[in-house]
């Protein structure tokens, strides 16, 4: 049974090899590219369902090649990292990963991510006529489109905010701590400091602030974030 496309970016061969195996094993159709430039040419044309990518390459490196992806497409991606710092966790992240994988890694590892990324991407994908949206007074958050209308026009967003919005927005008055939010929106639990949930947080409250008083995007002292909805 074909179970997706999966584009694997490295410039190692050997774990570009490893990770073909193990994933047409488990009946993946598998993409290799050796560097950035490769990757970004080959991802228009092949279409993946899911990108794993290393971030130390020659040419581009994977936050570059990670930022001209996500500029066009939502395609789920995993990055592959030698370095286990917080700070490319954060960043990551913040980028638009979906998740990431510290190498040295086992395979078996990186097949139960790949499957976990991608029973998430279907849930969030929305079904045909099936329109995703939330408004309030001089906002709408539309998931089918990706798209924040603020009072009327369109304001560019990145994805994760837009859905970390649309999460919030979508259970209003709902008080969700940052590891909530981290698990819910980003889809795994990132331990580490939550700093990645402010961070979206302050970008969106900049898009937002004093748009309407019919809502707002509260800061529960202690706890979390809520949109709260006044009566």
């Amino acid at each position: 049974m074909q179970k997706g496309k999966i584009m694997v970016v490295d410039d190692d061969k050997n774990i570009a090899e490893l990770l073909r195996l193990y994933l047409e094993k488990e009946g993946h159709t598998v993409v290799i590219a050796d560097d950035g430039e490769e990757a970004l040419a080959k991802f228009t044309p092949e279409k993946p369902d899911i990108v794993l990518l290393d971030i130390m390459m020659p040419k581009l490196d994977g936050w570059q090649v990670l930022r001209e992806i996500r500029k066009k497409s939502n395609c789920p991606i995993i990055m592959l990292t030698a370095k286990g710092e917080t700070f490319d966790k954060v960043l990551g992240l913040e980028l638009g990963a979906d998740d990431y994988v510290v190498k040295p890694f086992d395979a078996k590892e990186i097949v139960a991510r790949i499957k976990a990324v991608l029973r998430r991407s279907e849930k969030s994908g929305e079904t045909k006529g099936d329109v995703k949206e939330v408004s309030y007074e001089k906002l709408v958050v539309n998931m089918t489109k990706y798209e924040l209308k603020v009072d009327g026009r369109v304001v560019d967003t990145p994805p994760k905010e837009l859905e970390l919005l649309f999460h919030l927005a979508g259970n209003p008055n709902r008080v969700y701590t940052r590891d909530q939010l981290l698990d819910e929106v980003w889809g795994f639990e990132y331990y580490g400091d939550s700093r990645t949930v402010d961070v979206h947080i302050k970008r969106l409250r900049e898009k937002l602030e004093g748009v309407s008083d019919k809502w707002v995007l509260k800061t529960v002292w202690g706890v979390g974030y809520k949109f709260e909805v006044k009566e």
